[in-house]
């Protein structure tokens, strides 16, 4: 499937709002997982279907609902109906080709954005798309599959580190929010690395497998941009809204999140003109290394044009050539020829042509 862009053939015609999952399925059975907690308790569990976590909501606790597997349709839309979600959000969902994005529906606000994984094997970048929807008691996030960054969060939720157990889950949302962006900037230094390596390189051996290189880390921060500079401009409106989602001590956090996914843009904007410098240093050293080999057989056909035209005349079929009997002919032949080319390569030197 294109990475760039995800066809849509099975939602065409269908109304809006309609549930049609467009994407590859990830995993076999969708899952839900749970964090339900306070300043004092905490309970984490699986389950089965939404019911539990709708007996919840009537508490004054936060609920976090994890689900995976957006390839269940069914499940999506018991959710949807549970927490009263409008059928264009779940249809954006349900479109793992979304670009990032904030909506507000009053009631709650709808995120949706890239968590990317580095495959150091195959050197490419692997998103998956995260959908979150922010409520008042409540915080659902949508995943493709298991496995994820959000695991420190988790740890500081059940050991009950820092304030994010009392600060609401608008401030959980914004720990989400950083860690996926903390997460940008890892990718980032690992590819980074590599593209500042690729210089030595090009200076060293200019080769096939060196420009092959370049194209993949072009195609690679080319992806990741895709995916950075909306993420950062939906964090940008974020840490304007007024909202009573959004409480006044979390707009700091929010604003200092908005400051590291600029960061991410800038960095990743550097290094796609850094790769494209490294693409001319390529050109240039290629262009060079022909120049030289040009230069050599140029040289060589500037000296042989000469003894060419010594040889053709002395080879020439004349009966009476002065020189035709003379013992050392030859010999004598070979000392012009000699002299000549001694003396051509000895002006090309002082005229530095080598």
């Amino acid at each position: 499937m294109a990475r760039f862009f995800k066809k849509k053939d099975a939602s065409l015609g269908q109304d809006p709002g309609s549930l049609v999952f467009i994407g590859k399925r990830k995993m076999d059975q969708a899952k839900i997982r749970m964090i339900d907690y306070d300043g004092e308790n905490l309970r984490e569990f699986e389950l089965e279907d939404i019911a539990p976590a709708l007996a919840l909501r009537t508490k004054e606790t936060f609920t976090w609902l994890n689900l995976y597997g957006l390839h269940d349709t069914a499940m999506i839309r018991e959710i949807g109906n549970a927490f009263d979600l409008h059928p264009l959000v779940l249809e954006d969902i349900l479109n793992t080709g979304q670009r990032p994005k904030m909506e507000d529906y009053d009631q709650y606000l709808y995120f949706v954005l890239k968590m990317l994984r580095y495959d150091q094997e195959t050197g490419t970048i692997q998103s998956e798309q995260l959908s979150m929807v922010l409520g008042t008691s409540f915080l659902i996030t949508f995943q493709e599959r298991p496995g994820d960054v959000f695991e420190p969060v988790r740890d500081r939720l059940r050991k009950h580190k820092g304030r994010i157990r009392v600060a609401g889950l608008d401030y959980l949302a914004y720990a989400l929010l950083d860690t996926i962006v903390d997460n940008y900037i890892f990718i980032i230094e690992r590819i980074g690395e590599q593209i500042e390596n690729i210089e030595d390189e090009i200076l060293d051996s200019p080769d096939r497998e060196i420009l092959e290189k370049i194209n993949t880390y072009k195609r690679e921060m080319n992806y990741l941009r895709k995916s950075i500079r909306p993420a950062r401009e939906f964090i940008l409106h974020l840490s304007k809204i007024e909202s009573p989602l959004i409480g006044e001590t979390t707009l700091p956090f929010l604003k200092d999140l908005l400051d590291l996914a600029t960061q991410a843009v800038e960095v990743t904007d550097t290094y796609r003109e850094m790769l494209s410098d490294h693409l001319n240093i390529y050109h240039t050293g290629i262009s060079d290394r022909l120049n030289e080999v040009m230069k050599v057989l140029t040289m060589f056909s500037a000296i042989f044009i000469p003894l060419t035209f010594i040889a053709g005349i002395y080879g020439t079929n004349f009966d009476y050539l002065p020189e035709l009997h003379y013992r050392y002919s030859y010999f004598i032949f070979w000392g012009v020829l000699l002299v000549v080319a001694g003396v051509m390569i000895r002006f090309f030197k002082r005229r530095k042509w080598l």
